[in-house]
């Protein structure tokens, strides 16, 4: 393994413990759109499908798939700023 190969390894670990700590502040905030976001992104449903396990209308799995990314984004940005 070279120095280089152990910088990016440590950079993906920094990034995943980012977006971890960014969706556990999302769910303290909204526990819907935290559910849509690891639903969407980690478990591959559509929207049409997030929208029937969460028994909601596809409107609001959007709007809070929308709002989720800002809201994970300004986080995100906020954490490599520290």
């Amino acid at each position: 393994m070279t120095v280089d190969d152990a910088a990016e390894i440590a950079q993906k670990k920094d990034a995943d413990l980012a977006l971890s700590d960014a969706l556990s502040s999302l769910a303290a905030f909204d526990d819907r759109m935290s559910q849509v976001v690891e639903m969407r992104l980690f478990g591959g449903l559509s929207v049409q499908e997030t929208a029937e396990v969460l028994n909601v209308s596809p409107e609001t799995v959007m709007r809070d798939w929308k709002t989720a990314k800002a809201w994970l984004l300004r986080e995100l940005s906020r954490s490599k700023s520290e």
